[in-house]
This record gives structure tokens, C-alpha cells and sequence, in this order.
């Protein structure tokens, strides 16, 4: 079982929560709008890949899409929890890759169907080392991060740019399910989602997380 280590505190992957449209230019470049509240999915703590591992392209759809976002653990337990209290709630902090068959995945959408074969399919969570977050030293309303593909920039964002903060996402989620430690938070991806192919190389980075690449396999 894969067990993240925070300051010698031990944590098993407990769900992933993901984000859909938290940014205003990733919602156009799909040509949709933008939601009143959190768009939610999940994906399998199987899905998890550590960094450096070698990646497949799923052969169930054609166009896998990367979707870098900043990625957030959950230390302590917590229900209904107040955007003032909710940075406490958090242990850990890294980047990961949202992967997304993007054809799979409109074509559910039309016929309002679930994304899991669109978005929680094998490797569909490449994941960063988690750091432990300190708020002294991590504004997580201003954290730059970035994706680059075989070295070419793809992605670059903010989190001053979410359209719902960090804080309004756990106080939201908490309000659907009591946020347990282990819990897994994606939250969400900026413009510039592209594709994916075998042989491809992705890195993603920021200052505060450091830099993780993955190749996928030719």
C-alpha cells in the first residue's frame, strides 16, 4: 500500500477528490461556463503513479489530455469546516497530473453518463512528493506552477486565479463528506490542456513542490 510520509507522520491514501472548472480560461478553452459551485469527481487511489515511473497511453480512447493542478492532503479529520480553519486541515502539498481521455470523456458528457472512463482509468494520477505545507512559507492564494511537454511550456497558472480558493474547496467538500486524513484533493487545472502521446515526456513544477516528470512509453 502506498503511504505518504509528512514530517514522519504516516498516511495511506484515503479518496481523491478532484475539481472540474476552477479556472475561468480552462473553462473557455473546453467552451463551457463557469459553475456556481464546486464541479467534483474522483479517482482511484490505484490510479496513483509516483514520479519517474514509466506511463502507458490508454488504448480505450484517443486523445489523453494532461491537466497539471496543485495538489493538497488532508492531515485532519473534518466536517463542515469554516474557510477560516481550513489551511489547519491540511499536511501536505505537491502537484499531479489530471490525465483525461478527452474524447472518452465528451463523449459521456453527451450522453450524461459517469467520467471514470474518461478520468480514474489505470496511471490516470501521476502524483508529486508531497512537501509538508507551512503557511508561513506557502501562500496557497499565490502559488505559480507549470507544465511542459517534451520541453515545450503547456501550462501556466495561479492559484490567485481559482475560481473557488483553497479554502472555499475544503469548506465545500466538507460539507458533502467529513474530510479524512489521507484524503487527496486535485484542484483543478488552469488553460493549455493539450495532448498526450507514447514517447512524450511531461514535467511539471513549482517553486514551493519542486519539479516531477514522467515518459510515457513509445
Amino acid at each position: 500500500m502506498l503511504q505518504i510520509s509528512i514530517n514522519g507522520k504516516l498516511f495511506e491514501p484515503y479518496r481523491i477528490f478532484c475539481i472540474g472548472k476552477n479556472y475561468d480560461e480552462h473553462v473557455k478553452e473546453l467552451g463551457g461556463k463557469a459553475p456556481e459551485e464546486p464541479v467534483v469527481f474522483m479517482k482511484s487511489v490505484a490510479s496513483i503513479v509516483a514520479p519517474g515511473a514509466n506511463l502507458f497511453v490508454p488504448q480505450h480512447g484517443n486523445l489523453l489530455h494532461h491537466e497539471v493542478e496543485v495538489v493538497l492532503l488532508i492531515g485532519q479529520e473534518g466536517r463542515d469546516i469554516l474557510e477560516a480553519d481550513a489551511l489547519s486541515h491540511i499536511a501536505g502539498i505537491t502537484l499531479g497530473l489530471d490525465l483525461t481521455l478527452r474524447d472518452v470523456q465528451d463523449r459521456l458528457k453527451k450522453s450524461g453518463l459517469p467520467w471514470e472512463l474518461s478520468k480514474s482509468f489505470d496511471q490516470s494520477a501521476p502524483l508529486g512528493i508531497f512537501k509538508a505545507y507551512d503557511p508561513d512559507s506557502i501562500d496557497l492564494e499565490n502559488l505559480s506552477f507549470w507544465c511542459s511537454v517534451n520541453g515545450d511550456l503547456r501550462q501556466q497558472g495561479n492559484t490567485r486565479n481559482m475560481i473557488f480558493p483553497v479554502k472555499s474547496l475544503i469548506y465545500k467538500l466538507s460539507r458533502w463528506w467529513t474530510l479524512k486524513p489521507g484524503d487527496i484533493i486535485f484542484t483543478g487545472t488552469p488553460a493549455g490542456v493539450g495532448l498526450l502521446k507514447a514517447g512524450d515526456q511531461v514535467d511539471i513544477e513549482s517553486a514551493e513542490t519542486g519539479k516531477y516528470s514522467w515518459d510515457f512509453s513509445p
